[in-house]
């Protein structure tokens, strides 16, 4: 496949922020998102004036302009030229989101939107759905719940019938709650404590476990970073150390069986991962989608979101690496998402165990549908 023609524009994301998309060869479109709990370590999303629209569509348009790409590895040709343009460490003249756009639309050119099968002819299993219930923190501008996230983790055969549970379990929570509020990524949200939702939480689980007759988990994001000043993690209602955040949090997997708990610590205590005691003991903001943050971790499970490294080749090279060394793989949508479904393809054709890529709302829906499509196909 020959570039032709790269052309980008403005568009608002689900809460109303202006990211980038981008059109390859007239018919081929992607776009990034942008996150509100956001990783000390990640990549620019976007330089300080702006977005490079200019940028992309006189100067990348000329540069790029014939170049050819065939198969996935020709995107490491494509990124040397790309960091010519760039070579500050955090991309802070074009913006990670910008490449990631970029090369979202070139891998819908390359496989004529079929990028799972492109990546992987032969996949045998797909993606089971971190569901987004109840939530709060960055993503929500008012009191709410100290812990971001509530989650839902379905186990099952079929995709749809997990996306399903989800599904059934989100409107029982959100009865229960009397909930109207929503989160930026279309979670409840209550302020009633976090021991009292995880106790609903975990008696709707209980129900629809013998309702449907599946495996369901619970898990939460802390986002502990956001809780941390000064040496302490400061909660609504109490101040712990850091030897106390590590007894709360693995209380809270004992008491409610957590199988799930994401950035239990903040960003810079990787020694401190090695204390909790989850069966995925996640990091987000710890690592950034970055291997070699990565490798100098204790986390058994990782999310991956390509704009937090601003690179498709080094999102793979980390992906490759958790396989290596049984990582769990979580490929994540961002708070501030697009209608956009290429990390419902990636989680396929990379053959991810998990995708959290929320359960309500329109840019929400359209990852899980995509999904389910691709099952069918399967």
């Amino acid at each position: 496949m020959k570039i032709k023609k790269i052309k980008a524009k403005v568009i608002f994301n689900s809460r109303g922020e202006q990211t980038i998309e981008i059109t390859v060869n007239k018919k081929y479109t992607a776009s990034a998102p942008s996150g509100a709990s956001i990783g000390r370590h990640e990549v620019k999303a976007f330089p300080k004036e702006g977005i490079p629209i200019d940028f992309v569509n006189k100067e990348l348009n000329k540069g790029l302009k014939g170049f050819k790409i065939n198969t996935f590895d020709d995107f490491r040709d494509l990124e040397e030229v790309l960091f010519k343009f760039d070579s500050t460490e955090r991309l802070s003249k074009i913006g990670g989101n910008t490449i990631i756009a970029l090369e979202f639309a070139l891998l819908k050119a390359l496989s004529k939107n079929k990028i799972w099968k492109f990546l992987n002819p032969n996949p045998k299993k797909m993606p089971m759905p971190v569901g987004n219930c109840v939530g709060g923190g960055m993503h929500f501008r008012g009191t709410s719940t100290d812990i971001q996230e509530f989650l839902v983790i379905p186990k099952t055969k079929k995709f749809v019938d997990a996306a399903l549970a989800n599904q059934i379990i989100y409107k029982k929570i959100g009865k229960l709650l009397n909930a109207s509020l929503k989160t930026d990524e279309g979670a409840w949200v209550t302020d009633i404590g976090d021991d009292k939702v995880l106790d609903i939480m975990s008696k709707v689980v209980d129900g629809t476990v013998k309702q449907l007759g599946i495996e369901i988990n619970l898990g939460i994001d802390v986002a502990a970073s956001r809780l941390y000043e000064d040496n302490f993690y400061k909660y609504r209602t109490k101040r712990l150390n850091r030897k106390q955040q590590i007894s709360y949090i693995n209380s809270l997997i004992r008491k409610y069986n957590l199988f799930y708990v994401e950035d239990a610590l903040e960003e810079e205590d990787f020694e401190g991962f090695k204390e909790i005691n989850c069966e995925l003991n996640v990091g987000d903001d710890l690592i950034c989608t970055n291997i070699e943050r990565l490798k100098k971790s204790f986390v058994n499970a990782v999310i991956v979101k390509p704009n937090q490294i601003g690179s498709i080749v080094k999102t793979k090279e980390l992906i490759d690496y958790c396989k290596e060394n049984d990582i769990v793989v979580i490929m994540s949508h961002r708070s501030g998402e697009t209608m956009d479904t290429t990390i419902s393809h990636l989680a396929v054709g990379w053959q991810c165990p998990y995708i959290k890529c929320g359960i309500f709302g329109k840019e929400r829906s359209v990852k899980i549908n995509e999904l389910r499509y691709i099952e069918r196909e399967i």
